[in-house]
């Protein structure tokens, strides 16, 4: 390396000058405040990087990572940012250029016959969603709760799930566009053919299926990719399941399990704990709560009443036609009948009927209740229809002093917002057993630290729940902060311990990963030296090995 001074040195210095070359001045950020607002985290601590760099083009990203690979200074890409509880834009570790492609949101395709749009890194839920109301076109996306400036391809890169039938949203790709660390630009599937007439059609194309490979990894940067849409349902009804008992949940899963895997159930249904239903409409009661950490049991009850909130609720969605919903309904009843579970079917009708209801009885009491009911109704039905919304962000907010921010859930944003939440995201069989042991698992560690536990638990395909287990604490106390990481450590450690291994992990797990140095992660190691030879492309990043071998790095964060 070249001489230094105290920021980093002349080669940063031209590192920098050279990236304002290629992308213009106002697209390379350095300054103070912007490389903290980057640094800042729903974590409890973030990264420094070294500076910011805004690509707008694919030609763009492939000069920054030659420029890259010359001065030896490693790129973290992020597509919005905006992967809260996981680490949000920060990078694995210190002094790394975040190289944040929000710019690039071309929305290059889409195909209102074979259902599919070709998009960038920065083309968020509301964009597409936009995108396909003012064209008439008689699809819609699927909606995950991240709210509606996320970055759909983040999320998929990341393996995240929605709500819909096309929820498991890695399974409803085709055909990726990758910048790799060479410099070169890899075409996936099908893609790479010129004339290829289904590169968005049919994801596996001929030979190896490398699609995989560019998520959760540092492999490359991916630059576009091909999502499937999904045709406008004639009829949805939503249904909301509640049991009065926490062990009442097991054997409603036990009975729901045979309707997702008989496809009765297309939808990523979602069961959630009531503190996840509680902290949809309000964050913790300070004023009445005192300095305590966690809810009181006495007025957790009694906010549960209020509620009309069940120990657990299954929510999800029916799709398909008027006589199918009506069969899928019907079968829905009789798989619950002699369970504990109180159900309830909402339609767009019905929601309707309840605001006038609501109307009629006034601002107190019932009326009070029921419009709030109508409120999160008409939510989860615009995220059925494919409308993104920031509601369900705000358990996020629920330890955050001052509550939820003023014109929430407007341009709600838990990083900016100073929220405090990580999140341990196991995969467990769908039975009613493992909930219960897992459960039985977490609360002692969520009570040893004084934090409420917030479960939830989504069928993400037809055999498996993936669950996400939330610390929420006050980013302002730094002794909870501090309890927030032992406690998030304690559960990361007994979740993998117990054979619950978590589906995605933030940037302070990624060496948790590999404790033994098994054969998967050393051959994880050598496709990323075949791939990335010089480690410039988010070193660290799913990459256990390498984070555990850190022990210093220059300003670059190269390794010595």
């Amino acid at each position: 390396m070249a001489e230094q001074d105290a920021r980093g040195g002349s080669a940063t210095a031209q590192l920098l000058r050279a990236m304002r070359a290629v992308v213009g001045a106002a697209n390379v950020a350095d300054d103070g405040a912007t490389l903290a607002r980057y640094a800042r985290s729903t974590a409890a601590r973030g990264t420094m990087p070294l500076a910011v760099v805004r690509p707008g083009s694919r030609a763009e990203v492939v000069a920054l990572v030659d420029l890259a690979r010359r001065y030896r200074a490693p790129l973290y890409p992020v597509s919005t940012g905006k992967n809260w509880g996981y680490g949000d834009a920060c990078a694995v570790t210190d002094g790394q250029v975040v190289l944040e492609l929000a710019r690039m949101n071309r929305i290059v395709q889409v195909d209102p016959q074979l259902a599919y749009a070709v998009i960038e890194p920065g083309v968020t839920q509301q964009q597409l969603a936009d995108y396909l109301r003012e064209r008439g076109i008689g699809l819609q996306i699927d909606c995950t709760g991240a709210g509606p400036d996320t970055s759909f391809l983040g999320n998929i890169l990341e393996r995240g799930f929605g709500h819909s039938p096309y929820g498991n949203r890695l399974a409803h790709i085709a055909g990726m566009q990758v910048v790799l660390a060479s410099g070169e630009v890899l075409d996936t599937g099908f893609g790479h053919y010129p004339n290829a007439r289904t590169a968005h059609l049919f994801p596996y194309g001929v030979g190896p299926f490398l699609d995989g490979l560019f998520t959760q990894s540092n492999f490359g940067v991916v630059t576009q990719v091909g999502i499937w849409l999904m045709p406008k349902a004639e009829c949805i009804n939503h249904f909301l399941c509640t049991v009065p008992a926490h062990e009442d949940i097991a054997e409603v899963i036990d009975a729901l399990r045979p309707l997702r895997l008989d496809g009765t159930l297309r939808s990523i249904v979602h069961i959630g704990n009531d503190l996840r239903v509680l902290s949809g409409g309000c964050t913790f009661p300070r004023e009445q709560a005192g300095d305590q950490s966690m809810l009181p049991a006495d007025m957790r009850s009694a906010m549960r009443a209020r509620a009309g909130a069940g120990a657990w609720t299954v929510s999800g969605a029916l799709y398909g036609s008027a006589l199918q919903v009506a069969a899928a309904r019907a079968a829905l009843k009789k798989a619950l009948r002699g369970t504990q579970a109180t159900t309830i079917f909402l339609t767009e009708r019905t929601l309707k009927q309840g605001a006038f209801l609501a109307n009629l009885l006034g601002k107190f009491g019932g009326g009070q209740r029921l419009r709030a009911r109508v409120a999160l109704g008409n939510a989860l039905f615009a995220m059925n229809r494919g409308v993104p919304n920031g509601r369900f962000l705000a358990g996020a907010y629920w330890r955050r002093r001052g509550g939820l921010p003023s014109g929430f859930p407007m341009r709600a944003d838990p990083g900016a917002d100073n929220c405090g939440m990580l999140w341990v995201s196991p995969v467990l069989p769908m039975r009613g057993v493992d909930v219960l042991a897992l459960h039985a698992l977490a609360a002692p560690i969520f009570a040893h630290y004084r934090f409420d536990l917030f479960a939830t638990f989504s069928m993400i395909n037809e055999r498996a729940l993936g669950g996400v287990l939330t610390v929420a604490y006050d980013k302002d106390d730094p002794a909870e902060v501090d309890r927030a990481q032992m406690c998030h450590a304690a559960l990361f450690d007994a979740a993998m311990k117990a054979g619950y291994i978590p589906y995605r992990v933030g940037i302070g797990s990624m060496a948790a990963l590999d404790p033994h140095g098994d054969v998967y992660w050393k051959t994880v190691s050598r496709i990323k030296r075949a791939l990335d030879p010089d480690g410039i492309i988010a070193p660290g990043r799913y990459e256990p090995g390498l984070q555990r071998r850190i022990a210093k790095h220059d300003r670059f964060g190269a390794i010595r």
